[in-house]
């Protein structure tokens, strides 16, 4: 930006309006550029009537570098009741949400029973749909239209 302003300023480049170019600042064109999905609307009731009837879940990775952990994946969870949001940081990402669920569910003595998730395929395996059937708790995939 600096060497814009200055080229501005002493008239070297010809087509430039006369404007002070601020460093780090984003101009709105770029802005919708840059943005790649549409902000969901905030709700402001909760469809839910307890805590864990309905976690939101996404699972992403492998990123391209490494935590200082050792690992490359994460998996996010927000109960829509609470808005609580657990954060796992994962090596792999087999049947990571499986152990959380039993360790939540004996933690708060509730039971999961709606899951929903995006179409990602990340939850869609043996394991996951076994422990699901098992523990009684229904998969909805949720998918975002643009």
């Amino acid at each position: 930006m600096h060497h814009l302003n200055h080229q501005v300023k002493k008239n070297l480049a010809i087509g430039i309006p006369k404007l002070k170019f601020e460093k780090n600042k984003l101009c709105e064109a770029c802005q919708k550029g840059k943005q790649v999905k549409n902000s969901f609307q905030s709700k402001n009731i909760v469809s839910t009537s307890k805590p864990l009837e309905l976690p939101h879940m996404d699972l992403f990775g492998p990123s391209r570098s490494m935590s200082l952990g050792g690992k490359y994946y994460g998996l996010v969870i927000v109960d829509d009741y609470s808005r609580y949001t657990w954060t796992l940081f994962l090596r792999t990402k087999n049947d990571a949400f499986c152990k959380l669920a039993r360790v939540v569910q004996n933690e708060k003595g509730l039971n999961i029973i709606l899951i929903r998730s995006d179409d990602g395929g990340e939850f869609q395996n043996e394991y996951f749909e076994k422990f699901c059937e098992e523990n009684g708790i229904h998969h909805s995939i949720f998918w975002l239209m643009l």
